[in-house]
């Protein structure tokens, strides 16, 4: 059931979207930008785990607008990525941000068989990741001499998932969506605190896969509360439901999400960390409030009508200020669509910018508020 939620700026919001990634394009083109600095998106190299971001958000637009250019360019990124799949050693959890948004998207879109091949593989690198003992995809790799991380998992991953529920439904192998479940499980029982809280990172023996800690990763300490992990909980949980129908999850993902709304400022658009001290709680974070709001409308259709407006109205408000207050649509010397991001507060890095997943979300949500799917996790 849609509330009765005044929709007048959505409309204008999207085709300032369009506008402004089609000028992003000139200059960017098929290479994969993360964080807008001094109003240029910074590069970063195709390993990196936000690759996905970019040529997702191009396929979003290209749906609604037929923009060839958008398809194209979208196209070249997924080809670029070959390299990174096809030589295995930067591969990491994030194979499902990665190949979701790009192989996986022209293959529902376009129904390109290449494109299901390279979500297939990616699929199999992302289950091989799984620890049977802890239940478990681990998370990153000993990028540096003497890092044993082969006990973190993350709750990112929620939205990693995805990919292994589309590979069983492409295969018809029910082996991903197993591990995927078995993550899931995981994810309700270790990550999620009684209040809806989040940690971001929970470290297990990796042998025996007894859960050893709760660690505060990228939010202000292990007992607070990231808000873009809080992000990732909401929607990765809704997608857990989408594919499974497991009540368990559909119970979690509201628990999470009421946690999430009742700590929301006057503007709906969430502070980095929840928890933070107020010294360290002067930066929001839009791409938390863009993600958790595309979740939510999906949440929205999943429960009840009686509560679905709760969901629905709270995610129009989120996506209404960041386009009102956080966009950048009469700034031409700003690439990013959305200001006041923050990518990881405690190592001091792109705090307070426009980041590319935070656009992106942004444009999925008005996708959803549009009615535009397909959309990539589902």
């Amino acid at each position: 059931m849609k509330t009765e939620v005044a929709l007048d700026w959505l409309t204008e919001a999207w085709e300032k979207s369009l506008a402004k990634t089609r000028r992003n394009v000139a200059r960017i083109g098929a290479r994969f930008p993360h964080a807008s600095q001094n109003g240029v998106y910074q590069l970063e190299p195709p390993h990196w785990w936000t690759a996905g971001f970019w040529p997702g958000m191009l396929w979003l637009l290209y749906n609604d607008s037929g923009v060839a250019e958008l398809r194209t360019t979208a196209e070249q990124c997924e080809v670029i990525l070959d390299d990174v799949l096809n030589q295995y050693v930067r591969l990491d959890h994030d194979l499902g941000f990665m190949w979701t948004l790009t192989s996986m998207a022209s293959y529902k879109l376009t129904g390109s068989e290449e494109s299901k091949v390279r979500a297939l593989k990616a699929a199999n690198y992302l289950a091989a990741r799984f620890n049977l003992k802890g239940q478990y995809i681990r998370a990153w790799n000993p990028w540096s001499e003497g890092e044993d991380n082969s006990g973190l998992a993350i709750i990112d991953c929620a939205m990693n998932t995805p990919l292994l529920f589309l590979a069983s439904q492409i295969s018809g192998d029910p082996r991903y969506r197993h591990m995927a479940e078995a993550h899931m499980d995981t994810v309700v029982r270790d990550f999620v605190r009684p209040d809806g809280s989040v940690y971001h990172i929970v470290r297990y023996d990796p042998v025996t896969g007894e859960r050893l800690e709760g660690i505060g990763g990228q939010g202000f300490a292990p007992e607070s509360a990231w808000s873009r992990g809080t992000a990732w909980a909401i929607y990765g949980l809704t997608l857990a439901y989408h594919h499974t129908g497991k009540s368990i999850y559909l119970d979690t993902a509201k628990t999470v999400a009421h946690f999430f709304l009742a700590n929301l400022p006057e503007d709906h658009v969430p502070f980095w960390d929840f928890r933070a001290p107020d010294e360290a709680r002067i930066y929001r974070d839009s791409s938390a409030g863009a993600c958790a709001a595309s979740g939510l409308l999906l949440l929205a259709d999943k429960v009840g009508l009686g509560q679905a407006a709760v969901y629905r109205t709270s995610a129009v408000r989120i996506l209404e200020s960041l386009y009102r207050n956080y966009g950048t649509w009469d700034n031409d010397g700003e690439e990013g669509l959305i200001l006041h991001g923050t990518s990881h507060y405690p190592e001091g890095k792109n705090i307070d910018v426009p980041l590319i997943y935070g656009d992106f979300f942004f444009v999925e949500g008005l996708a959803r508020l549009r009615g535009k799917g397909p959309f990539y996790w589902e």
